[in-house]
């Protein structure tokens, strides 16, 4: 389903960057949205739709909700990265004690039983995977169209996702004949909102604006989801899930808001702040 909900989206908005005079893309262009599409396609929502087999769709928001958390970390490891404040620091800190609370054996349960750890890890690996794919991709040898771009990190993401499905003998199962039409609206619903709208839109912010800014979209992801997988799914909401979330989108609001502040006194006065990071350094 991942594989041909890309497949479809970055076909039709690549025809449409193209046919509104796109620049053809490079073999390096094609290297790039190989290793960005890896990243954020296959490796970043790839991960968590595989997990969600046994990992609740709310405790997989929240754990999403960690990737402002690896921004910043990855953004502090790289050369002339932005270092962390001692804010920062904890805010990271009070973060991973929320996923650890999350998924420890003896805090949260879904639906009465432990949170697969295996299923848990997972995910997070996949939003590592996201907030690399998003840091790499401001600086990837990508077109100067984001539209074109966007396309070709779809197309690159569901060739590995068929690659995927073709080792796992995926294909083995499936039986279009069984393919209701609740389910064909659905994944008509994830082409058209889930990646021509939200993950076209997301490549574009990830140009125009800071990625922090950029992945404050993690907020309000596990507050939405664990309602919906609660009112929708039936999926258990306990008190240590509602604790662990907060915990969790605590610690992210405390590492955004310091590290906005950090930006502010190294910019210029009425300098606007929504300048890409690497520029904002070298002020």
């Amino acid at each position: 389903m991942a594989g041909t909900r890309f497949l479809v989206a970055g076909t039709i908005l690549y025809v449409w960057a193209r046919s509104r005079g796109s620049e053809r893309p490079s073999f390096l262009n094609w290297k790039a949205a190989l290793a960005v599409g890896g990243l954020l396609c296959f490796g970043g929502n790839g991960g968590v739709v595989w997990a969600e087999q046994t990992v609740p769709s709310g405790i997989a928001a929240v754990l999403v909700g960690t990737v402002p958390l690896w921004m910043v970390l990855i953004e502090a490891l790289r050369p002339k990265g932005v270092r962390p404040t001692k804010g920062v620091l904890v805010g990271i800190a009070i973060g991973f004690f929320g996923v650890i609370l999350l998924v420890g054996q003896g805090g949260l349960s879904a639906g009465g039983s432990p949170v697969p750890l295996v299923g848990a890890l997972i995910v997070v690996g996949a939003t590592l995977s996201w907030a690399i794919g998003s840091l790499y991709s401001r600086s990837a040898p990508l077109p100067k169209s984001s539209q074109l771009s966007t396309a070709m990190q779809m197309l690159m993401g569901s060739a590995m996702f068929f690659v995927a499905s073709v080792i796992s003998n995926e294909w083995a199962g499936l039986k279009p004949a069984s393919v209701s039409l609740l389910s064909s609206l659905s994944v008509a619903y994830l082409v058209f909102f889930g990646s021509l709208v939200a993950f076209t839109a997301y490549i574009w912010l990830l140009r125009a604006t800071t990625a922090a800014k950029v992945s404050t979209y993690a907020y309000v992801n596990p507050v939405v989801a664990v309602f919906l997988g609660w009112s929708l799914a039936g999926e258990a909401v306990t008190i240590g899930t509602i604790v662990a979330a907060g915990i969790i989108i605590s610690a992210v609001v405390v590492i955004t808001t310091y590290r906005s502040r950090k930006i502010e006194l190294k910019s210029p006065a009425k300098t606007v702040v929504e300048e890409p990071i690497t520029n904002t350094q070298r002020s």
